[in-house]
């Protein structure tokens, strides 16, 4: 079975064609060290829940679209070995002061695929 990465995070509507320039420069460099894939959504049916939903995993304020992301690997350790290899790349800026979103309020993690159609 394959292996994902997921992130969840919030975007300010001012900064999303920012953002998706750069989601579009990683996609191409994590590919190129061979990710199976690499897919980035804005929410577009995100509501704000009473006790727990997207919005609130990430405090998204009123002027920020959440995006949900996963990056798809052949295994645990093929993820180890690209992300090696991307964070060295030159192509990648991953300065947390540089991004168009708050990086500290982003959710992030691995996990092992045991249901893939």
């Amino acid at each position: 079975m394959s292996y994902a990465d997921g992130f969840v995070l919030a975007v300010p509507k001012a900064k999303l064609e920012e953002y998706k320039e750069m989601a579009r420069n990683a996609g191409a460099v994590w590919k190129d060290h061979g990710a199976l894939a690499y897919v980035e959504c804005t929410g577009d049916d995100t509501p704000y829940g009473e006790v727990t939903s997207f919005p609130r995993s990430v405090q998204a304020k009123e002027d920020e679209i959440v995006i949900f992301s996963w990056i798809v690997y052949e295994s645990r350790a093929a993820r180890d070995e690209i992300l090696k290899k991307v964070m060295a790349d030159p192509r990648l800026h991953m300065d947390p002061s540089a991004m168009p979103f708050d990086a500290k309020r982003m959710i992030y993690g691995g996990f092992e695929v045991f249901v893939e159609l």
